[in-house]
């Protein structure tokens, strides 16, 4: 799941503290408090993986720094939450979610916030792990995961004689492994109305989707799995069943991927129907992309290996197929300005992004 950080800004000249208000005796938890232990302030989308920099445009509406603000405090039975979930809003222009502790304790619980129109993910930090229009759910908001989608240019089964449905009558079949604010997974049921599985370890993040992202419930293409991502890829039972998969897993702290050996990635490898695409989301430092991608090149040859060019936040998307070599130029071509008219993502732009593997990368420390 992706990471953007919220930062507080300084209040105006003459603005009263909102933070003294909201601790008098009497008032309801700030909606910020949940989030980064403060009271509701003003706040900053800044970008993924800068925690420290403020993005240039940004900042939330003036009303929000209104000291008088009204807060509501309710509760919703949401799908896969024991107990209901617990939601703070600050109206109009902050929404914060969070749920019940989950059953294991190293697992943090989901939180989220809205501004200007969108509405983010979170596992109580600051750190963003998805975001949704919520006038455009079914758009991919974030600039990484739309590239996440790169995987369509490579895809046999998206274009051509590859058509909707294998010989059995079933449709292509789309994993992720982490489910974010469920962008990829929404997009694959809706939009490509392939059959979808998402497996999640943490039960409130599924919780929230539910409720406030709307992630539809399970049905006959749908199947959203409470589950280890390394322990669903190591099971023999779904080898050689996802035409595409999407691999994006990092914790509330965003330092690296929760799972990043070479045995995930053969299992990765191994869920792959021959022809099969796989797209990782490679973010943080550059010591940790080098490792990253020698392990996947490592399983997967590093001829079967493409990346995009980092986003100016530092997410770097990896993608490796099982098979089949790789389209020429202008098949590419033809297939990015195909998604372009269909399903209205920047398939060219991604085709201009696309580069090999370095050849040369350090080995682990």
């Amino acid at each position: 799941m992706g990471r953007v950080r919220h930062l507080p800004a300084r209040r105006q000249p003459g603005q009263r503290d909102p933070r003294r208000a909201a601790q008098r005796p009497g008032r309801p938890a700030p909606a910020c408090a949940a989030l980064a232990g403060r009271g509701p302030q003003r706040w900053g989308v800044g970008a993924v993986g800068a925690p420290h920099r403020r993005a240039r445009a940004g900042g939330a509406p003036a009303a929000l720094h209104q000291p008088r603000q009204r807060q509501l405090v309710f509760r919703a039975q949401a799908r896969g939450l024991a107990g209901g979930l617990r939601t703070t809003r600050t109206d109009p222009y902050l929404l914060m979610a969070t749920s019940r502790k989950p059953k294991s304790p190293t697992l943090a619980p989901a939180t989220m916030s809205e501004f200007d129109g969108v509405r983010y993910l979170h596992l109580g930090t600051p750190w963003v792990q998805g975001a949704m229009r919520i006038a455009k759910p079914q758009k991919i908001e974030l600039e990484y995961v739309q590239r996440m989608m790169a995987w369509m240019l490579l895809s046999d089964r998206l274009h051509g004689a590859a058509v909707e449905k294998d010989p059995d009558g079933e449709p292509p079949h789309a994993v992720q492994l982490g489910l974010g604010a469920a962008a990829i997974t929404r997009f694959c049921h809706k939009k490509l109305r392939w059959r979808t599985t998402a497996v999640e370890i943490n039960p409130s993040v599924i919780g929230v989707c539910r409720m406030w992202f709307k992630l539809p419930a399970d049905d006959a293409r749908l199947a959203v799995i409470e589950a280890d991502a390394g322990a669903y890829a190591a099971d023999a039972a779904h080898a050689g069943q996802a035409d595409a998969l999407c691999v994006d897993l990092y914790d509330h702290d965003a330092a690296a991927p929760v799972l990043d050996d070479e045995a995930f990635y053969r299992g990765c490898r191994a869920l792959l129907a021959e022809g099969g695409v796989m797209s990782v989301n490679l973010f943080g430092r550059d010591v940790s992309f080098d490792r990253s991608a020698r392990r996947i090149a490592a399983v997967f040859g590093a001829d079967r290996i493409l990346m995009l060019k980092p986003t100016r936040e530092g997410n770097t998307i990896l993608l490796a197929w099982r098979g089949s070599d790789r389209p020429g130029r202008e098949e590419l071509e033809r297939r990015a300005a195909a998604i372009e008219a269909k399903f209205d993502l920047p398939a060219r732009k991604w085709l201009k992004l696309l580069q090999n593997l370095p050849e040369r990368l350090p080995t682990a420390a």
